[in-house]
């Protein structure tokens, strides 16, 4: 059955996932974006407009649609407005949310009714938590039932421009010892984008609603998997992975997540990015693709740009070289 989508956003990584699933499927989809991302789906057709000006919003409410999934991270008061124009004309609306919505630290195991940061529908700016929580709750307010809001973990495959997978693509690249922090079966948790992307539209379709937690179950992968994944498809010969302790790389005052992207050792505050409850995604029919796959069909799609691309407004992860040598021979030196 053919089903009508309106994508809000569209042209970089989980919108993009999410419109060439449906495109796939042979679902009539429209995007409706400022025009200026780089990529555009031929199948899909594109309504030019600002979220943050309210004038351009009025096509929204030419039409009717099945389902509406919106990925943005703005202004709540943008997501206010459109989903005012939208609550008569779209059975079904999707919010590609996240997981960094409960207060900090996130405790762990943390459901979809753990408590959230505060925040306001009509919001003008705001940390990007607070920002996602005020989008939920205009999201809601117009939607009521008809909303659900995909609570995304750490995301990742083709498409990434945060920087964290493609720069451990990257690091592998360039051969020689590389730093791999441990434990190396420190569990992980993530969903792939296209993963995601299906799970939206799945859901929307079979009438779930209300938040759910969207990523693998826990040890879906591991620091060993993931990296051992990215070593056989990115390193030249010789390329080999030397584990270090947490405490060392803490001691060299080297940070996770940032400068050791995915990673989170066991004893930091925020480990519970890797320990959500995902149950409920689970058991409305999320299922989740092989890290080896992620991984592959990553470098495949990097391989193929001069750059990997990179979000402006944040900093890319990654760790110097420099640092990285020396943190290496110390903890050999140790051993």
């Amino acid at each position: 059955m053919t089903h009508s989508l309106l994508v809000l956003g569209g042209s970089a990584f989980v919108g993009r996932a999410v419109v060439t699933e449906a495109v796939d499927r042979g679902w009539e989809v429209t995007t409706f974006n400022r025009g200026q991302g780089g990529w555009a789906h031929p199948g899909a057709q594109r309504i030019v407009g600002d979220r943050l000006d309210p004038a351009s919003l009025w096509p929204l409410g030419e039409r009717e649609w099945d389902v509406v999934v919106d990925t943005w991270s703005g202004p709540p008061r943008a997501a206010r407005d459109s989903a005012a124009i939208l609550a008569d004309r779209a059975a079904r609306y999707v919010y590609i949310s996240s997981c960094s919505v409960y207060a900090p630290p996130p405790p762990r195991g943390a459901t979809e009714a753990t408590p959230t940061v505060d925040a306001s529908p009509d919001g003008d700016d705001g940390p990007y938590p607070e920002r996602k929580r005020g989008t939920e709750l205009a999201i809601t307010a117009a939607f009521g039932e008809r909303a659900l809001l995909a609570r995304a973990g750490l995301v990742l495959g083709p498409n990434e421009d945060v920087g964290r997978l493609t720069w451990w693509l990257g690091r592998m690249a360039r051969g020689g010892e590389v730093l791999a922090p441990g434990p190396p079966g420190l569990e992980l948790q993530y969903i792939d984008a296209r993963d995601l992307a299906r799970f939206a539209l799945d859901a929307a379709i079979a009438g779930h609603h209300g938040p759910f937690n969207v990523a693998s179950r826990r040890g879906h992968a591991t620091m060993l998997s993931l990296l051992e994944a990215c070593r056989s498809v990115a390193g030249p010969t010789g390329t080999r992975l030397t584990w270090v302790d947490p405490g060392a790389i803490a001691a060299a005052g080297i940070e996770a997540w940032t400068e050791l992207p995915i990673w989170l050792p066991p004893d930091h505050e925020y480990a519970a990015l890797h320990d959500a409850d995902v149950a409920r995604a689970h058991a409305a029919g999320l299922r989740c693709r092989p890290v080896q796959d992620t991984v592959l069909d990553t470098w495949t799609w990097l391989s193929g740009l001069a750059a990997p691309p990179l979000r402006g407004d944040l900093e890319p992860p990654g760790l110097d070289p420099a640092r990285e040598r020396a943190v290496i021979r110390s903890a050999v030196t140790k051993a």
